[in-house]
């Protein structure tokens, strides 16, 4: 099969790595790509939220038989609406069910009826009355743009003075642009041991009858070490969470993971494609933080180089409404992730650094904002590409992976170097 995957970042390059080690894939595609992707897959230079130019280019590659669609913009837009009418086969949610991301608001409106649990929340559209609301309740509170920003649009605020000012930005001076034409104001949540170690993101392959959740991953959201600073895409990821047992699973799916599928089937937004959720464990059990409608970035990284069965055979029953007769399975040990990325990111930065790699062993190098220019790798985004490492524990794992790090360089590149210890626990 020829398989084209729509997206242009380290997760996008991830799953390309995972559909290559499939013996019944032929060719692989990736729409728009990057230098990463570039060495396993045909990059096509098309905009992918410009659906008419999408499908204009399927037309007229009638031997690409399935599409996975990555990146959250063009589900959000209803890519997959549009590309099963031209009778095309996708992985990925329509763009009823994609909401679920696309609208923080509904989300929370979603788990208030449904007795799905989550942090107390308002949504307001008006800034005169969401500042009063934010004076009323005082802080910490978090601040949450409705709509998509790059995983940037939510503000945890420590002193009132800081929610003010962040609900000025998003509201007001729109930092977040059109995402933050609403905004969800609510309670922040804290875990159990009050660190930000109580956070876990649990990835769930999903056909609308079936949902199997993958293994854990902790992402660190901060851009500096100690958990400081703004809120990025994420500086890395490990997998498995430290403290996710046999016995939480089992009470997430009963009381998040099953009620959300089973919530979005009777509100006719079938959900089929990976449901990613972003869990908090806290002294009220665990709650959900966030839900995304596709696999999350830079999770996917530490989760897919861990999975034993073919990734194309669970997309396909995905699709085809079989998932229950598939079974996954997964390799023992841990997978970690350092992000690298440019100097100044989340904020401004330069791109075109010639980028420099040496001796790598065996670990993986997953890209995301790299291109080739004059023939040299160059940066192209703010997180530049990821480091992944395996090994039988998290320690050796991320030992790996930053020997390596020390292999790669460019002009101000930047990284946390706490990935996997803030989180561990103990």
């Amino acid at each position: 099969m020829n398989v084209l995957v729509i997206g242009n970042g380290g997760r996008e390059h991830a799953i390309l790595l995972a559909l290559r080690k499939s013996k019944r894939v032929e060719k692989l595609y990736c729409m728009k790509g990057n230098a990463g992707t570039a060495q396993i897959a045909e990059n096509v230079d098309v905009d992918y939220m410009d659906i008419a130019a999408v499908k204009a280019y399927v037309t007229a590659h009638p031997e690409i038989d399935y599409f996975v669609i990555g990146a959250d913009d063009p589900l959000a837009i209803g890519l997959v609406d549009e590309l099963e009418a031209m009778g095309k086969r996708c992985f990925g949610p329509r763009k009823n069910a994609a909401v679920i991301e696309a609208s923080k608001a509904f989300a929370k409106e979603l788990m208030k009826k449904y007795k799905i649990p989550t942090a107390e929340s308002q949504t307001f559209d008006d800034y005169g009355k969401a500042l009063e609301y934010v004076r009323a309740k005082g802080a910490p509170i978090v601040l949450k743009a409705d709509g998509l920003a790059l995983g940037k649009g939510v503000l945890v605020c420590d002193t009132l003075e800081q929610a003010e000012e962040g609900l000025k930005e998003i509201m007001l001076e729109k930092t977040f642009g059109s995402a933050g034409a609403k905004v969800v104001i609510e309670e922040c949540m804290r875990g159990l041991k009050y660190t930000p170690g109580e956070e876990v993101s649990v990835l769930a392959f999903t056909d609308g009858k079936t949902i199997v959740p993958m293994i854990t991953a902790c992402d660190h959201k901060r851009v500096n070490d100690g958990d400081t600073g703004p809120n990025t895409g994420g500086m890395g990821t490990f997998s498995p969470c430290p403290f996710w047992t046999e016995k939480l699973e089992k009470q997430v799916m009963k009381k998040i993971m099953i009620p959300t599928m089973k919530a979005m089937n009777a509100e006719g937004r079938t959900f089929k494609g990976c449901l990613y959720f972003g869990l908090m464990r806290t002294d009220k059990g665990m709650r959900v933080v966030e839900y995304n409608s596709r696999f999350g970035d830079p999770e996917t990284q530490v989760i897919l180089p861990m999975l034993k069965t073919d990734l194309l055979d669970v997309f396909e029953a995905v699709t085809e409404e079989r998932l229950s007769d598939v079974k996954i399975e997964w390799e023992d040990g841990a997978c970690v992730c350092v992000v690298l990325a440019s100097g100044g990111y989340p904020l401004s930065y330069a791109k075109g650094k010639k980028i420099t790699v040496g001796n790598l062993g065996d670990v993986s190098l997953v890209h995301a904002g790299t291109a080739v220019k004059n023939g040299n790798l160059v940066t192209a985004g703010g997180r530049v590409m990821g480091v992944v490492a395996k090994g039988k524990d998290i320690e050796e794992a991320r030992g790996k992976a930053y020997a390596a790090v020390d292999n790669i360089d460019w002009e101000n590149k930047y990284y946390r170097k706490d990935i996997g210890i803030k989180y561990r626990e103990g």
